[in-house]
């Protein structure tokens, strides 16, 4: 990228050519964790306990102490955060190379089926119809679910628990291999509390998008929001973590650049 490119990025933002927007969901208490079986250990949900506010603790400052695991809220999955990814190179939020946050955005929009299915499952045949319409997704690509499940503000019907776990959308295992290895996308990006399925568990394999991802040096971006003012192709996605040593993931600050 040129000089001259940057200016011309600066000029557009500025006279409203182009557009930030925000696809990432306030931090805070009332942000949902997932949900695992008691053997297992449990994420904590946030806290934030004030150090100091303009008070005698700090008369004119005020800053946060914070308490969350790395994957809550809108978060960044690296492939060290599972186990087929663990032995990869540049594999955690410290490692990775920054150019790999950035990348075009290829929104794929299952809004309708969703509505009617929440365990709707993204298939191969779906992305070659998208792809018929659109063009082939581009190597090095976020592709990001749009499943309009970002509209769930209560925090039991975004997590959608029955007896049997949570129900919520994500990827079949051959869309996530097609994606992963056909395509060769920096990762996929979805609206729901993780990147694979609320059935997921009982998949085999178990938490395939996870599995395959990871396993294939890939990303995964959970609880996206305003996907809605995304098109379909044209926006670029930038979703760089914290640098955290050694990180399997991290909350982040999702932007995507698009036409107005």
């Amino acid at each position: 990228m040129t000089p001259t490119t940057l200016a011309t990025l600066i000029e557009d933002l500025n006279a409203g050519r182009l557009k930030v927007v925000d696809l990432t969901q306030p931090l805070g208490p009332a942000t949902p964790v997932i949900g695992l079986p008691p053997i297992f250990a449990a994420s904590p949900g946030v806290t934030i306990e004030v150090i100091s506010r303009y008070d005698d603790k700090g008369p004119a400052w005020y800053w946060n102490t914070l308490r969350f695991g790395e994957h809550t809220g809108t978060h960044f999955d690296a492939p060290v955060h599972w186990i087929t990814g663990r032995n990869l190179p540049d594999n955690a939020c410290d490692t990775i190379p920054a150019r790999r946050f950035v990348g075009p955005a290829c929104v794929i929009d299952v809004t309708r089926d969703v509505a009617v299915n929440p365990d709707f499952l993204l298939t191969p045949e779906r992305i070659d119809a998208w792809e018929i319409e659109h063009g082939r997704i581009g190597r090095g690509a976020w592709v990001l679910l749009r499943t309009g499940w970002s509209r769930r503000t209560d925090a039991a019907a975004f997590l959608n628990l029955a007896a049997d776990g949570p129900h919520s959308p994500g990827f079949d295992a051959r869309a996530s291999r097609m994606l992963a290895h056909d395509r060769d996308v920096l990762g996929v990006g979805v609206e729901t509390i993780g990147t694979d399925a609320g059935q997921a568990g009982t998949f085999d394999p178990p938490f395939p998008n996870h599995t395959i991802m990871h396993g294939a040096g890939k990303f995964g971006l959970a609880s996206l929001c305003n996907l809605d003012q995304l098109p379909a192709t044209g926006a670029v996605v930038i979703a760089a973590p914290l640098k955290i040593a050694g990180g399997s993931g991290s909350p982040l600050r999702v932007i995507a650049i698009t036409p107005p």
